[in-house]
């Protein structure tokens, strides 16, 4: 027998998402196609005079356990999975009294939505995983020659018009695609059920790992024209743009990249960024003097860049930035006035961040390498209180104690090797992703002095250890006081021997922030 010329006769519809199921199945039936149903389905399409048999007429056995057990059955899956290229096949099903179902129409119990649902309990969760669903697409995927598997309701009026204009058969490459839908929602169905079972078992990086995350939109392209790119997951519940260009596959790495960053300041606080670096950080209680000392850390990297801030924007804000150029403006929030000036630029994009739902939405960070992935939890501590400590003779004064944990919160954004002067509320100089520590620490110096910045009195972060004095002594030379560093050199005495001689304080947290 041919496949492509395999007639639908009989169908099995059982839909939790009712879209469009009534239309579809009318026009079943005007093709003179059998129409089984289960529970819910099967009353909707009688309420609605559309013909149509309980699937207990094809198993001689009711449903079961509250509907856990009404499709698990051979009748169903021998219906399913029979091979009608095969004569055995087909003698077997008439020996045992089956026939062929030609027409599978699922979809699935909402285990996704009720997972979004913030208040549904461990046990509903657990009554939304569907089994008999998947478990017929399953089958009809494998069998898609004999059997069309349907799970989305945007096929519908396809199959239809398939059905009408090929005497109720339909083409087996398109059978094809849609057992690849199938075998493709149903992975992303159970590693949804995977990932949320994981974690309630706290289960941080199974030996079997699936990403559960569906396409958002597609990409204009990558990171450079010639490389294709997607957003997948539920970056725009995160981030909504209000305004502006579609955004870049680089700009929503710079927005992440953002985020982070200001999720560490609960005080009023901007910061710049250009190609996932910090190029100035300030903190203020007003949000505006946030912006000047800011911008006033590299007042020439800012053009093309990235502003995020932690507070409404409002008319004098959008004022002051309105005449640079920047790719995005992110905050949680905008005045009616300040978006009257900020949108007189057609191209820039403004989004509206959503802190809640971001402080919980990075749990793994994951990056790909030849042969696979690379998979860690997210870098979310910024420092353990209890394994910091002083290490020289000089303990850091009040003054610089704030601003070495300013500094430090900026370094751990800040590419590696990252060395950051700062004072207590404002960044100063930003050296990043250099091959050296000194060399992080040379340009850091060199850019704040073409910024006419005075580094006399600064603090220091370094995102891991200093491996020689000579990069500390730098930092004195410069004109820091005080240092905030891992540790764990084998030099550390080295170091600390240069910070006791230069008399600077020094505190080692014991904890590293690589950015690679």
């Amino acid at each position: 027998m041919d496949a492509n010329k395999h007639q639908v006769k009989k169908a099995l519809v059982s839909v939790s998402d009712k879209t469009g199921i009534l239309d579809f199945c009318k026009e079943l039936n005007n093709l003179n196609i059998d129409i089984y149903s289960t529970g819910g389905t099967a009353k909707l399409l009688k309420e609605n005079n559309i013909p149509v048999k309980s699937v207990s007429e094809l198993t001689n056995f009711p449903e079961i356990l509250d509907g856990r057990v009404k499709t698990l059955h051979p009748a169903v899956h021998a219906g399913l999975l029979a091979d009608l290229g095969k004569m055995e096949h087909i003698e077997q099903l008439d020996k045992h009294g089956l026939s062929s179902i030609d027409l599978l129409v699922v979809n699935l119990y909402p285990f996704e939505e009720t997972l979004n649902n913030e208040n549904a309990t461990h046990e509903e969760l657990i009554e939304n995983i569907d089994i008999g669903g998947p478990t017929m697409l399953r089958s009809a995927a494998k069998n898609y020659k004999w059997t069309l598997p349907v799970i989305n309701h945007e096929r519908y009026s396809e199959v239809i018009n398939l059905l009408k204009s090929n005497n109720c058969t339909i083409p087996v490459n398109y059978r094809a695609k849609l057992a690849g839908e199938v075998f493709q929602f149903t992975a992303y169905y159970d590693s949804l059920i995977a990932e949320y079972l994981n974690k309630y078992n706290q289960v941080e990086i199974p030996g079997k790992f699936t990403i559960p995350y569906k396409k958002e939109f597609d990409l204009r392209y990558g990171e450079n024209p010639h490389q294709k790119a997607a957003l997948l997951g539920n970056f725009t519940k995160i981030f909504e743009k209000l305004h502006g260009k579609e955004l870049s596959f680089n700009n929503i790495i710079d927005i992440n990249a953002a985020s982070q960053l200001i999720l560490e300041f609960d005080e009023p606080t901007v910061a710049i960024f250009k190609h996932t670096n910090p190029c100035g950080v300030g903190s203020d209680s007003d949000i505006n003097e946030a912006w000047k000392k800011a911008f006033a850390t590299d007042s020439v990297s800012p053009f093309g860049g990235i502003v995020v801030v932690n507070r409404k924007i409002d008319l004098t804000f959008a004022t002051m930035i309105h005449d640079i150029f920047l790719e995005v403006i992110i905050a949680p929030d905008y005045t009616s006035e300040a978006l009257e000036v900020l949108t007189k630029k057609k191209d820039r994009r403004l989004i509206r961040i959503d802190f809640e739902t971001l402080k919980d939405s990075v749990t793994h960070d994951i990056r790909s390498v030849a042969g696979g992935l690379l998979i860690q939890t997210s870098d979310n501590e910024l420092i353990d209180k209890n394994a910091m400590k002083v290490v020289t003779e000089k303990n850091p004064s009040p003054y610089e104690m704030k601003a070495l944990m300013f500094a430090w919160k900026v370094s751990k954004h800040v590419k590696s090797n990252a060395i950051v002067y700062t004072n207590d509320s404002a960044t100063l100089a930003i050296g990043a992703g250099q091959m050296s520590r000194v060399d992080s620490s040379r340009i850091a110096v060199e850019k704040a002095k073409s910024m006419g910045i005075d580094l006399k009195g600064s603090v220091v972060a370094s995102d891991a250890f200093f491996p020689f004095s000579d990069g500390l002594i730098q930092a004195i030379e410069a004109g820091a006081t005080a240092v905030i560093q891992p540790g764990g050199s084998v030099r550390d005495s080295e170091v600390i021997n240069a910070a006791n001689e230069n008399s600077i304080a020094m505190i080692f947290t014991n904890m590293r922030h690589f950015r690679h």
